[in-house]
């Protein structure tokens, strides 16, 4: 197929909000030491792009930089991570007796967040920014590709459009951890699935 094209997912590395485990939507946390550190050392196995966008929140910003020395990064919004509202910065202890967030731990893909979003609201906001870079790499013929962004960005990704089907938190995304998409450009531009996943960036010990 002339058309393949490998679309690549990676999560921010860790934060210091993720450190002490605090909701961190659209708050603009950033690289822990710890995070920073893990980075670097993936950094040399990270294999190499075409375009290269990111969240234009620092952690994914700083975590593109990292992965991708000297290269260009387009800093893209719609990417963001979903925005938590009044239970950003907050850890489970502060809000666990509130009442809106019980139903959200009951019904998280459909309780609404106060002042956040919903998850069709997230979802939609993602599948739009998906939609718009795939037409962009059709036009300028980008045949590799990456995205640093966030969790719930890449389940959101993964969920619609890996190989295997699985539900959204089915996913196991860690902190630095990438998966490369390869599909057929046409396919994509048509909404259907890919037709292979595979985790990046690669070790030392599984590269020899």
């Amino acid at each position: 197929m002339d058309d393949l094209v490998v679309m690549a997912l990676y999560r921010h590395g860790v934060t210091v909000d993720n450190e002490r485990k605090a909701f961190c939507g659209w708050t603009n946390s950033i690289l822990s030491e710890r995070g920073r550190k893990e980075l670097h050392a993936r950094t040399p196995y990270v294999p190499a792009y075409e375009k290269i966008v990111a969240s234009d929140l620092q952690r994914c910003v700083d975590t593109a930089k990292i992965l991708f020395p000297g290269k260009v990064v387009e800093i893209r919004q719609e990417f963001r991570e979903m925005n938590f509202g009044i239970w950003e910065g907050k850890v489970h202890d502060e809000i666990k007796h509130i009442q809106e967030y019980k139903d959200w731990l009951q019904m998280p893909l459909s309780a609404p967040i106060p002042q956040g979003e919903t998850f069709p609201e997230f979802n939609d906001r993602i599948m739009k920014a998906w939609e718009k870079l795939i037409e962009e790499i059709s036009h300028l013929q980008m045949k590799r590709n990456a995205i640093v962004t966030h969790g719930g960005v890449i389940r959101s990704l993964l969920t619609q459009f890996a190989p295997v089907k699985r539900e959204f938190w089915e996913w196991k995304v860690e902190n630095g951890q990438g998966f490369e998409l390869t599909g057929s450009l046409s396919a994509l531009r048509r909404g259907e699935r890919c037709i292979s996943l595979r985790e990046v960036p690669l070790t030392a010990k599984e590269n020899g």
